[in-house]
């Protein structure tokens, strides 16, 4: 009886973390999910477009793998991406229009997705012959320890941060979409005398701007903590 009261107090009792999202296309997105959302069929819901999202991160994994053999696959990555944008988007943005949230379900299901969802697209970049495998682990990496921060502050602090500075998930979607463009074209670029891979120099850079964000965010947030529970 404990356990169910305590259960019952902490349902009644949760706050939905406060959503920041300030990068260069939330505008223009929050006005086209919006409008999306009005016209969607009733028939479609939240869940359906998780699915469609989640679905879609799985097959941009393997569009990427396939790339190995076809060049085709890289189009098929960039479809894919496209409708994960939709999905991943769309469903938390239709939920709220319809009043229909469900803040718990839908943090966590959301935010499984988008784990299992990174793991299946850097495998597909892993084995993809664009991408040092190495470099494909330390993205799933960072992405799980920037994650991970991004998790606990919602918890400790009530904030969810989806965008750092100007740089959101539509953002990175973008410079994915781009890359695999110009792999079409050519996988090699040259900097510094030097000779890279596209997606090997793209992804040690993105490595290194995760794990800063992570690094940034873990002292602004242990800062206020700090603050906010001092010593008695």
């Amino acid at each position: 009886m404990a356990i169910q009261h305590a259960v019952l107090n902490w349902r009644t009792t949760f706050t939905n973390a406060t959503r920041i999202q300030q990068s260069f296309t939330a505008p223009m997105e929050r006005r086209a999910l919006r409008w999306l959302a009005e016209r969607t069929p009733a028939r479609i819901n939240s869940d359906h477009l998780t699915l469609l999202g989640f679905s879609a991160q799985f097959a941009a994994g393997a569009g990427f793998a396939l790339a190995r053999w076809s060049k085709w696959g890289l189009a098929m990555a960039i479809a894919a991406i496209m409708v994960n944008w939709l999905g991943d988007s769309l469903d938390g943005t239709l939920a709220r229009f319809r009043n229909q949230q469900r803040p718990r379900y839908g943090f966590y299901v959301d935010h499984v997705c988008d784990t299992f969802g990174a793991l299946f697209l850097m495998l597909g970049l892993a084995l993809s012959g664009f991408c040092d495998w190495r470099i494909a682990i330390g993205m799933l990496v960072a992405f799980l320890i920037l994650s991970a921060e991004t998790y606990l502050a919602s918890y400790t602090v009530a904030s969810f941060r989806m965008s750092y500075g100007k740089f959101g998930p539509t953002e990175i979607r973008i410079l994915l979409i781009a890359g695999a463009a110009r792999l079409m074209i050519d996988p090699i670029i040259h900097a510094g005398g030097r000779t890279f891979r596209l997606f090997d120099l793209g992804g040690a850079a993105a490595i290194a701007g995760m794990l800063a964000m992570a690094v940034f965010s873990a002292i602004v947030h242990t800062r206020q903590l700090y603050r906010e529970e001092p010593l008695p």
